[in-house]
Protein backbone atom coordinates (compact mmCIF):
# COMPACT_ATOMS: atom_id res chain seq x y z
CA UNK A 1 0.00 0.00 0.00
CA UNK A 2 1.41 3.47 -0.80
CA UNK A 3 1.56 6.82 0.65
CA UNK A 4 -1.27 7.37 -1.79
CA UNK A 5 -3.76 5.51 0.80
CA UNK A 6 -3.64 8.33 3.29
CA UNK A 7 -5.26 11.01 0.94
CA UNK A 8 -8.14 8.75 2.02
CA UNK A 9 -8.75 9.78 5.74
CA UNK A 10 -10.82 12.34 6.70
CA UNK A 11 -9.44 14.23 8.77
CA UNK A 12 -12.38 15.94 10.01
CA UNK A 13 -14.10 12.82 10.79
CA UNK A 14 -15.42 13.49 14.16
CA UNK A 15 -13.54 10.27 15.97
CA UNK A 16 -10.37 11.67 14.16
CA UNK A 17 -10.45 15.07 16.33
CA UNK A 18 -7.66 13.94 18.50
CA UNK A 19 -5.74 12.62 16.08
CA UNK A 20 -6.04 15.85 13.96
CA UNK A 21 -3.58 17.92 14.48
CA UNK A 22 -0.84 15.55 14.43
CA UNK A 23 -2.06 12.70 11.72
CA UNK A 24 -2.33 15.51 9.40
CA UNK A 25 0.79 16.71 9.56
CA UNK A 26 2.29 14.05 9.31
CA UNK A 27 0.62 12.63 6.65
CA UNK A 28 1.24 15.78 4.47
CA UNK A 29 4.96 14.69 4.77
CA UNK A 30 4.15 11.20 3.49
CA UNK A 31 2.36 12.71 0.84
CA UNK A 32 5.25 14.50 -0.29
CA UNK A 33 7.24 11.43 -0.58
CA UNK A 34 8.56 11.52 2.90
CA UNK A 35 9.19 7.30 4.09
CA UNK A 36 6.36 6.82 6.86
CA UNK A 37 9.45 6.02 9.37
CA UNK A 38 11.32 9.29 8.35
CA UNK A 39 7.76 11.50 8.74
CA UNK A 40 7.30 9.84 12.38
CA UNK A 41 10.59 10.60 13.79
CA UNK A 42 10.03 14.44 12.23
CA UNK A 43 7.46 14.76 14.24
CA UNK A 44 8.76 13.08 17.63
CA UNK A 45 11.53 15.53 17.12
CA UNK A 46 9.20 18.43 16.72
CA UNK A 47 7.42 16.89 19.99
CA UNK A 48 10.30 16.01 22.03
CA UNK A 49 13.51 18.05 20.99
CA UNK A 50 15.56 16.02 23.52
CA UNK A 51 15.97 13.15 22.37
CA UNK A 52 16.40 10.92 25.62
CA UNK A 53 12.87 11.77 26.20
CA UNK A 54 11.31 10.39 22.81
CA UNK A 55 9.05 7.96 23.54
CA UNK A 56 9.94 6.02 20.24
CA UNK A 57 12.77 5.82 17.52
CA UNK A 58 10.51 4.40 14.09
CA UNK A 59 12.87 2.51 11.45
CA UNK A 60 11.51 0.52 8.57
CA UNK A 61 10.42 -2.90 8.32
CA UNK A 62 13.95 -4.33 6.71
CA UNK A 63 15.14 -2.78 9.92
CA UNK A 64 13.79 -5.99 12.40
CA UNK A 65 16.77 -8.39 13.08
CA UNK A 66 15.72 -11.59 11.63
CA UNK A 67 14.37 -13.93 14.46
CA UNK A 68 13.68 -11.01 16.26
CA UNK A 69 10.26 -10.69 17.38
CA UNK A 70 8.34 -7.43 16.84
CA UNK A 71 7.82 -6.29 20.55
CA UNK A 72 11.30 -7.58 21.66
CA UNK A 73 12.94 -4.76 18.75
CA UNK A 74 10.40 -2.51 20.58
CA UNK A 75 11.58 -3.48 24.29
CA UNK A 76 15.29 -3.71 23.78
CA UNK A 77 16.00 -1.54 20.64
CA UNK A 78 13.97 1.15 21.64
CA UNK A 79 12.78 1.09 17.87
CA UNK A 80 9.40 0.75 16.24
CA UNK A 81 9.35 -1.35 12.58
CA UNK A 82 7.19 0.40 10.52
CA UNK A 83 5.98 -0.44 7.00
CA UNK A 84 3.94 2.12 4.67
CA UNK A 85 0.28 2.20 4.70
CA UNK A 86 -2.20 3.20 7.11
CA UNK A 87 -2.28 0.61 9.15
CA UNK A 88 1.22 1.22 10.60
CA UNK A 89 0.77 4.97 10.17
CA UNK A 90 -2.50 5.09 12.82
CA UNK A 91 0.24 2.69 14.70
CA UNK A 92 3.22 5.19 14.74
CA UNK A 93 0.27 8.26 15.66
CA UNK A 94 -0.60 6.40 18.90
CA UNK A 95 2.68 5.98 19.72
CA UNK A 96 2.92 9.94 19.60
CA UNK A 97 -0.12 10.68 20.82
CA UNK A 98 -0.20 7.83 23.89
CA UNK A 99 3.47 7.62 24.31
CA UNK A 100 3.28 6.11 28.29
CA UNK A 101 0.32 3.86 27.20
CA UNK A 102 1.94 2.58 23.73
CA UNK A 103 5.13 2.08 25.96
CA UNK A 104 3.59 -0.01 28.89
CA UNK A 105 1.88 -2.26 26.27
CA UNK A 106 4.80 -3.04 24.93
CA UNK A 107 6.26 -4.14 28.94
CA UNK A 108 3.10 -5.70 29.11
CA UNK A 109 3.75 -7.66 25.74
CA UNK A 110 7.39 -8.30 27.22
CA UNK A 111 6.72 -10.18 30.23
CA UNK A 112 3.94 -12.71 28.59
CA UNK A 113 6.84 -13.16 26.08
CA UNK A 114 9.52 -13.67 28.89
CA UNK A 115 6.98 -16.26 31.11
CA UNK A 116 6.43 -17.86 27.73
CA UNK A 117 10.08 -18.44 27.74
CA UNK A 118 10.40 -17.66 24.48
CA UNK A 119 13.78 -15.72 24.59
CA UNK A 120 15.48 -18.00 22.17
CA UNK A 121 12.66 -18.22 19.51
CA UNK A 122 11.19 -15.06 19.86
CA UNK A 123 7.91 -16.13 19.34
CA UNK A 124 5.21 -18.00 21.79
CA UNK A 125 3.38 -20.79 20.75
CA UNK A 126 0.28 -20.75 23.02
CA UNK A 127 -0.51 -16.83 23.26
CA UNK A 128 -2.92 -16.96 26.22
CA UNK A 129 -6.11 -14.75 27.90
CA UNK A 130 -3.48 -12.04 28.16
CA UNK A 131 -1.15 -11.51 25.43
CA UNK A 132 -4.85 -11.48 22.80
CA UNK A 133 -6.36 -8.94 25.18
CA UNK A 134 -3.25 -6.83 24.73
CA UNK A 135 -3.77 -7.42 20.69
CA UNK A 136 -6.98 -6.65 21.06
CA UNK A 137 -6.79 -3.38 23.13
CA UNK A 138 -3.67 -2.13 20.87
CA UNK A 139 -5.67 -2.80 17.84
CA UNK A 140 -9.42 -1.73 18.93
CA UNK A 141 -9.73 -0.21 22.20
CA UNK A 142 -11.54 2.78 22.73
CA UNK A 143 -12.14 4.71 25.58
CA UNK A 144 -15.19 6.47 27.53
CA UNK A 145 -15.68 8.93 29.66
CA UNK A 146 -18.79 9.20 30.69
CA UNK A 147 -21.05 9.33 33.48
CA UNK A 148 -21.66 5.83 35.39
CA UNK A 149 -25.17 5.32 34.26
CA UNK A 150 -24.44 5.63 30.71
CA UNK A 151 -21.50 2.88 31.02
CA UNK A 152 -23.26 0.24 32.73
CA UNK A 153 -26.23 0.95 29.98
CA UNK A 154 -23.20 0.09 27.62
CA UNK A 155 -21.83 -3.02 29.36
CA UNK A 156 -25.37 -4.06 29.79
CA UNK A 157 -25.73 -3.92 25.77
CA UNK A 158 -29.15 -1.96 26.83
CA UNK A 159 -29.09 0.47 23.78
CA UNK A 160 -32.58 1.11 24.26
CA UNK A 161 -31.02 3.25 27.33
CA UNK A 162 -27.36 4.32 25.80
CA UNK A 163 -28.99 5.92 22.59
CA UNK A 164 -32.60 6.60 24.18
CA UNK A 165 -33.51 7.45 27.70
CA UNK A 166 -29.53 8.22 28.67
CA UNK A 167 -28.68 10.17 25.66
CA UNK A 168 -28.40 13.39 26.98
CA UNK A 169 -25.51 12.40 28.58
CA UNK A 170 -23.48 11.93 25.86
CA UNK A 171 -23.22 15.74 25.56
CA UNK A 172 -21.20 15.29 29.10
CA UNK A 173 -18.97 12.26 28.02
CA UNK A 174 -15.56 11.80 25.63
CA UNK A 175 -15.48 8.71 23.28
CA UNK A 176 -11.24 8.25 22.51
CA UNK A 177 -10.69 5.64 20.05
CA UNK A 178 -6.84 4.32 20.92
CA UNK A 179 -6.67 1.38 18.49
CA UNK A 180 -5.05 1.56 15.16
CA UNK A 181 -6.79 -0.88 13.38
CA UNK A 182 -9.88 0.73 14.33
CA UNK A 183 -8.86 3.93 13.24
CA UNK A 184 -7.54 2.23 9.94
CA UNK A 185 -11.26 0.78 9.58
CA UNK A 186 -12.96 3.35 9.86
CA UNK A 187 -11.06 5.46 6.88
CA UNK A 188 -14.43 3.80 5.06
CA UNK A 189 -17.14 3.67 7.53
CA UNK A 190 -19.58 0.93 8.05
CA UNK A 191 -22.06 0.59 10.30
CA UNK A 192 -20.67 -2.98 11.90
CA UNK A 193 -17.49 -1.48 13.22
CA UNK A 194 -17.21 -1.96 16.70
CA UNK A 195 -14.65 -0.95 19.17
CA UNK A 196 -13.55 -2.77 22.63
CA UNK A 197 -14.48 0.15 25.26
CA UNK A 198 -13.07 0.36 28.56
CA UNK A 199 -14.54 2.96 30.94
CA UNK A 200 -12.37 5.57 32.40
CA UNK A 201 -12.87 8.97 35.16
CA UNK A 202 -15.35 11.74 33.59
CA UNK A 203 -12.65 14.22 35.07
CA UNK A 204 -10.27 13.58 32.72
CA UNK A 205 -10.41 16.08 29.93
CA UNK A 206 -7.01 16.24 28.41
CA UNK A 207 -5.08 13.09 26.11
CA UNK A 208 -2.33 14.02 28.13
CA UNK A 209 -4.13 12.70 31.36
CA UNK A 210 -5.72 9.80 29.57
CA UNK A 211 -2.58 8.59 28.57
CA UNK A 212 -1.40 8.80 31.59
CA UNK A 213 -4.24 7.64 33.51
CA UNK A 214 -4.31 4.10 30.87
CA UNK A 215 -0.65 3.65 31.29
CA UNK A 216 -1.43 3.31 34.81
CA UNK A 217 -4.99 0.98 34.60
CA UNK A 218 -3.47 -1.63 32.21
CA UNK A 219 -2.23 -4.45 33.42
CA UNK A 220 -2.38 -8.56 33.06
CA UNK A 221 -4.75 -9.33 35.60
CA UNK A 222 -6.75 -5.72 34.35
CA UNK A 223 -6.67 -7.48 31.02
CA UNK A 224 -7.08 -10.93 31.48
CA UNK A 225 -10.42 -10.06 32.84
CA UNK A 226 -11.85 -8.68 29.21
CA UNK A 227 -13.23 -5.49 31.25
CA UNK A 228 -14.38 -4.42 27.51
CA UNK A 229 -17.63 -3.50 26.20
CA UNK A 230 -18.63 -3.70 22.71
CA UNK A 231 -19.69 -0.39 20.92
CA UNK A 232 -21.05 0.12 17.39
CA UNK A 233 -18.87 3.70 16.98
CA UNK A 234 -20.83 4.95 14.49
CA UNK A 235 -23.92 4.53 16.81
CA UNK A 236 -22.38 7.72 18.97
CA UNK A 237 -24.61 10.91 18.30
CA UNK A 238 -22.53 13.32 16.14
CA UNK A 239 -20.24 10.73 14.65
CA UNK A 240 -23.00 9.80 11.49
CA UNK A 241 -25.70 11.59 10.00
CA UNK A 242 -27.80 8.34 9.39
CA UNK A 243 -27.75 7.42 13.13
CA UNK A 244 -30.54 10.14 13.10
CA UNK A 245 -32.98 7.68 11.68
CA UNK A 246 -35.17 5.99 14.37
CA UNK A 247 -34.62 2.43 12.89
CA UNK A 248 -30.64 2.59 12.99
CA UNK A 249 -30.66 1.23 15.99
CA UNK A 250 -33.30 -1.42 15.70
CA UNK A 251 -30.45 -3.63 13.38
CA UNK A 252 -29.88 -6.59 15.37
CA UNK A 253 -27.54 -7.77 13.32
CA UNK A 254 -24.99 -4.66 14.78
CA UNK A 255 -26.65 -3.80 18.25
CA UNK A 256 -26.99 -7.33 19.34
CA UNK A 257 -28.58 -8.06 22.56
CA UNK A 258 -26.54 -9.63 25.93
CA UNK A 259 -26.33 -13.14 26.35
CA UNK A 260 -25.92 -12.82 29.52
CA UNK A 261 -26.00 -10.08 32.42
CA UNK A 262 -23.34 -7.84 32.32
CA UNK A 263 -21.17 -7.80 35.26
CA UNK A 264 -20.76 -4.12 37.21
CA UNK A 265 -17.17 -2.28 36.42
CA UNK A 266 -16.27 0.55 37.69
CA UNK A 267 -13.54 2.95 36.05
CA UNK A 268 -10.41 3.19 38.68
CA UNK A 269 -10.23 6.76 39.99
CA UNK A 270 -7.40 8.99 39.92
Amino acid sequence: MTSDALTKIDWQAPWLQPWQALGQATAAQVLTGTPQPEALNTMAQRLWPDPCTRPMHFVPQTALPAGMAYERCIFEQHACPTREGRHDFFNGLAWLLFPHTKRRLNQLHMTQLQAADVAHSGVATVRGATRDALTVFDENAAVLCAPDALWQALAAKDWQAVFGTLAPLWHQSRLVLFGHALLEKLVYPRKPITAHVIPAPLAIQSIVDLDTWLAHYLSADQLAGKPFAHLPVLGVPGWWPANTQPDFYADRSVFRPPRQPAPRLEAKRL
